[in-house]
């Protein structure tokens, strides 16, 4: 049984004295609420029906309306209502798309503060800018295209920008039903390595614990993963976490100041006073996780704090990870790892006292070149004490988009089929008697390998549902010519996207799509921890001749493969979900999602319940995974990006309202500033052999020899082929040198360029 919080107000879990936190540096959420309804004014009552009705498309925990089912109380996070202007807003002028140099001058910010995208619009090579066409005439363009080349040629990609379950379902019907496997999802580029780590260790794919096993639980690491900036409302399961006496630690390169405390605008003790949240920072090297946290299960080894029992009973290869972890010298992990012996001894101390306890990580750990063996460390952690398939227990990936979850399950992948089947032939053979067509059995093409083929030439047919390759990927240039190679690019989006802007290579049409409230018949979302949750259309003001995007991608499948047009048609999302239930078996119970609140946890509360593994021993697996050898150049830095006030590549503020920081920052430790003799708001250059990057020093409590950028600013200085081996992820790191630019000083306003 998980501990009860204490409802009671208790100073010492306050973050400050002063009330509200005056001249303190956090978000101010009730500003945002104050801005939400400002910007919203001219269809507030149809901004209202949507926070009060619809499910949230910004994070993955998947709030209905403004509850959710962890918590009693209003679930609003200021990332939610940064995104619903993009729902409410009215349609723009098709006029201001005819001459598009005077729109490249502006931030995409700007271009999407310019409205929805109501019409079907075409560039052709050599054209100023778009001209309005028919729907008609550009499904008779992407249909003759498609037709004129071959499926190796072919690329689709789909965001997870709100994109739902039915959407990602379709697109990946229709592109193997025009004949390829090359259609692939955000999640490529986010939890790609957790899907693998888990899946080789435990049988299974997804996080294995609700978001009720963090309250009350004995420890809760964060690792890698800074869920008060991506997954704010996050930070009331940490309240009430705290206040039932778990013990909050983060593991990171940088001490987040909004995992450290936070003010919680609907909990009135947290809103007047704020709450301390991590108790243990232990600050490591960029990609110094798995060394870590090698030292930690060698210290644990070595005081007998694992659980003998579970681990003779139900895993294997435990002996292989002991022999590895005995031949790693102390000497080398904490060369690798940047932290101490006696820190790794700290934190080992911590797993190996608890009873339960939840491990989470985010980007921080697998955009890396070794991205899905960080994740087996952490499997490797987690079963030392059985801390999986039991209350207060288990192993959670935190998503940072509502529609990332259902994209691989939904088989929009290059590498599985649908309910995460391999792409092989046997399981062609299935998916074709399954849809009554031929699918293909080999691998497609991962979208950084599509970019490389398009960069040579081989790509003739982009279909990009929302997406922006050119922001981010590593090495924008190079990603940007590649784009411009392709002979017909289709964007279908919401608004606009600097994307869209870029040279075609013979023609550019861009495809005007509704928003997931805007539905016939609703739709659904799969959040981080398995719950699939029906959001039904809401009743509003509908923008020019925007479709559903999974109704255009089954059209234009049936366009190009007519003798299979019968297959590839849904009268209605209720029908397509009758589909699903049958192809992805567990997602049985979608078929009976109707109407707003309705949801089902797939798999239960915890996977691997009663430590029954869905492998084929019934087993878990511990993996013997070693720290990749690297060493820091003389004189040089770890790199690691970040994310400010964003959503993906959306930046919304030049000011990140947790850390202080501005856009250009280049975060750095008081170490490290002194030894080089820099200041806050100094104007430095980081230079590797990939590019330059031009920013002003930003004094923070980070780990000494690491620095940190914004994404997707930081881009170029990421090498391009830089990928992890089994799942392709880029590596979001480098290793840079730092100058500081000659005659800059802080003696204008600090962060200002």
């Amino acid at each position: 049984m998980l501990k009860k919080p204490n409802k009671l107000w208790n100073p010492k879990f306050w973050a400050s004295w002063k009330p509200f936190g005056l001249g303190e540096q956090y978000p101010n959420n009730y500003w945002e609420v104050f801005r939400a309804a400002w910007v919203n004014r001219d269809r507030p009552a149809y901004a209202w029906k949507i926070l009060n009705r619809g499910v949230c498309d910004g994070c993955s925990l998947g709030t209905t309306g403004m509850k959710d089912w962890t918590l009693e109380g209003i679930h609003l996070c200021n990332v939610r209502l940064r995104l619903l202007r993009l729902n409410t807003m009215a349609a723009f002028d098709p006029n201001i798309l005819a001459d598009v140099e005077s729109l490249r001058r502006l931030r995409d910010s700007e271009l999407r503060e310019l409205g929805r995208l109501p019409y079907p619009m075409r560039r052709d090579r050599g054209d100023r800018g778009f001209r309005r066409i028919s729907w008609e005439e550009a499904l008779t363009v992407m249909t003759d295209r498609i037709r004129a080349t071959t499926p190796e040629r072919l690329s689709f990609y789909l965001t997870s920008r709100g994109t739902v379950n039915e959407t990602y379902y379709a697109a990946q019907k229709a592109a193997r039903a025009i004949g390829t496997n090359n259609v692939d999802n955000a999640a490529r580029i986010c939890h790609s390595p957790s899907t693998n780590g888990l899946k080789s260790t435990l049988g299974v794919a997804a996080t294995t614990c609700s978001y009720k096993d963090w309250i009350g639980t004995d420890l809760l690491v964060f690792i890698g993963s800074n869920v008060a900036n991506n997954q704010p409302v996050s930070v009331k399961y940490l309240h009430w976490a705290k206040k039932a006496g778990t013990r909050i630690v983060a593991i990171n390169t940088y001490r987040e100041p909004g995992m450290e405390r936070y003010w919680v605008p609907s909990i009135p003790e947290s809103a007047l006073f704020g709450t301390k949240f991590a108790e243990d920072f232990f600050l490591v090297n960029m990609g110094g996780d798995l060394a870590f946290i090698n030292g930690a299960i060698k210290h644990m080894l070595a005081n007998d704090w694992v659980d003998r029992d579970f681990i003779d009973r139900h895993t294997t290869h435990f002996d292989e990870l002991a022999t590895a972890l005995a031949d790693e010298s102390w000497e080398e992990l904490e060369r690798l790892s940047g932290a101490t012996r006696e820190e790794m001894y700290a934190f080992a101390e911590m797993v190996g006292q608890a009873e339960k306890a939840v491990f989470v990580w985010s980007m921080g750990i697998t955009q890396h070149e070794c991205g899905e063996d960080n994740v087996r460390a952490i499997v490797n952690l987690a079963l030392t004490k059985g801390f999986v398939g039991r209350e207060g227990c288990g192993l959670m990936p935190i998503r940072g988009h509502s529609g990332v979850q259902g994209g691989a399950e939904m088989g929009c992948y290059t590498t599985v089929f649908p309910g995460g089947r391999g792409i092989t032939a046997e399981n062609a053979a299935e998916m074709s008697a399954l849809w009554g067509f031929e699918v293909r059995s080999d691998r497609g093409l991962i979208t950084s390998e599509a970019i490389d083929r398009a960069a040579e030439g081989g790509i003739d047919v982009l279909v990009s549902v929302g997406g922006n390759f050119h922001e981010v990927l590593p090495d924008p240039d190079y990603v940007k010519g590649a784009i411009e190679r392709i002979p017909l690019r289709v964007h279908l989006d919401i608004v606009c996207s600097k994307q869209m802007l870029l040279e075609p290579g013979e023609t550019v049409i861009l495809l005007p799509a509704t928003t997931r409230y805007e539905v016939p018949g609703g739709v659904t979302e799969t959040n981080t921890e398995r719950r699939v949750i029906f959001s039904p259309e809401i009743e509003g003001p509908r923008v020019g001749e925007a479709r559903p995007e999974w109704e255009v991608l089954l059209e234009l499948a049936r366009r190009v493969r007519p003798e299979w047009s019968d297959r590839l048609r849904f009268e209605s999302t209720a029908v397509m979900r009758q589909e699903i239930a049958r192809v992805v078996p567990q997602y049985d119970g979608i078929q009976d999602l109707a109407a707003a609140g309705d949801q089902f946890q797939y798999g239960g509360p915890h996977l691997c319940a009663d430590w029954v593994f869905p492998t084929a021993d019934g087993k878990a697996r511990f993996s013997p995974v070693l720290p990749v050898e690297k060493a820091l150049p003389e004189g040089c830095f770890w790199l690691t990006t970040r994310r400010g006030k964003q959503f993906n590549s959306m930046v919304q503020e030049r000011k990140d309202a947790i850390t202080g920081a501005m856009r250009e920052a280049v975060l750095m430790s008081r170490l490290d500033g002194d030894r080089l003799g820099v200041r806050d708001g100094d104007r430095v250059v980081l230079k590797n052999d990939c590019g330059e990057y031009v920013g002003r020093v930003y004094i923070a409590p980070m780990k000494p020899g690491n620095l940190q950028v914004h994404w997707p600013e930081g881009n170029v200085l990421l090498e391009r082929g830089k990928r992890s081996p089994e799942v392709g992820i880029p590596d979001y790191n480098a290793i840079v040198r730092l100058e500081k630019v000659a005659g800059a000083s802080a003696s204008a306003s600090p962060m200002s360029l």
